[in-house]
């Protein structure tokens, strides 16, 4: 239990800081907030991502736990997005950030101490880690992109390319560092000390600036005020907190023979609340990103107690 309160712990410092900052400056906070976000989308972020899975036994995370993330975050998906267009009415915009919402973890903050101290291995948060931002992150990315250049050919704007949305997600920040380093791991590349250090300090940035970043987004927007929203935020918490584990226990279990202790892996790791990447991506789109926000701030206050009743159940 240590490790998961110690996730969340540092997750609610750290945002309360972004918070109380961006009370301090006001006028400030706002110039920041951007500035933070690209920072950490192009710079800080990818660092990451490359470091994290340069040193990763990529044979061990590759055949088992990376499909069970795939298959749980691509069910899981249709699940919000079928239920959020068929019965709320919902447009595409708001299904699709809800759709990633619902199944985006926040497996490279709190994942990590979780993983270490309950399942005593990082290959269950590598696992989810390449599975979103070499496949999930870019396919949602093309989709959020498209729907960019459709809004501009509505408003008469000059629209980008119809490859665009394909070449950015590809070569987004994110996704290059993610397959930088599992070209590293992957070739069995060991970089010089002079290298590896800057990169790695960069990265650890990462999640310091995004959390802030989300903190400070915060104060002024008032989190659920808005109430055509909550009947989306309560059917993405509901798939993100209840819809997932049970998907990805279902998954490791009768799909891939898991038990013990891999099996608790892929359940807790699809039991963690909404990354803040979310919240990211969907600003760097100008998607919907009032949903994005409350459904990350509503899965990480009820993930905790969601994550203890996986650990005591599969434990």
């Amino acid at each position: 239990m240590q490790g998961v309160l110690l996730g969340f712990a540092v997750v609610a410092a750290l945002i309360l800081v972004g918070v109380a900052a961006a009370v301090a400056l006001r006028t400030r906070s706002g110039e920041m907030q951007r500035g933070l976000g690209s920072v950490t989308y192009y710079l800080a972020g990818p660092a990451l991502m490359f470091i994290l899975t340069a040193e990763a036994d990529l044979g061990a995370v590759a055949t088992v736990y990376t499909p069970i993330a795939l298959l749980a975050a691509a069910i899981g998906g249709m699940l919000y997005a079928v239920f959020a267009r068929l019965a709320l009415r919902r447009k595409l915009e708001r299904c699709l950030v809800g759709a990633m919402a619902s199944t985006y973890v926040n497996a490279g903050n709190i994942g990590v101490p979780i993983a270490l101290y309950v399942v005593g291995s990082s290959a269950p948060v590598v696992s989810v880690l390449l599975a979103q931002l070499l496949v999930i992150a870019p396919g949602y990315m093309v989709l959020f992109s498209w729907c960019a250049r459709r809004r501009d050919l509505a408003g008469d704007a000059s629209p980008s390319p119809v490859w665009w949305p394909i070449l950015k997600a590809v070569a987004n920040p994110m996704t290059i560092g993610t397959g930088a380093g599992v070209a590293v791991a992957a070739l069995g590349i060991h970089l010089p000390e002079i290298v590896w250090e800057p990169i790695r300090m960069l990265g650890e940035a990462s999640i310091p600036l995004l959390l802030l970043a989300f903190g400070m987004s915060i104060p002024g927007q008032r989190p659920f005020r808005q109430k055509n929203v909550l009947p989306d935020v309560l059917w993405a918490s509901i798939v993100k907190l209840a819809a997932m584990p049970v998907i990805a226990w279902a998954l490791g279990r009768f799909a891939f023979g898991l038990d013990g202790v891999p099996l608790l892996g892929v359940t807790i790791m699809a039991a963690l609340p909404t990354a803040q990447n979310v919240f990211l991506f969907a600003s760097q789109f100008g998607m919907p990103v009032v949903l994005a926000r409350d459904v990350i701030l509503a899965s990480a206050v009820l993930s905790l107690p969601a994550v203890l009743v996986v650990t005591l159940l599969t434990s």
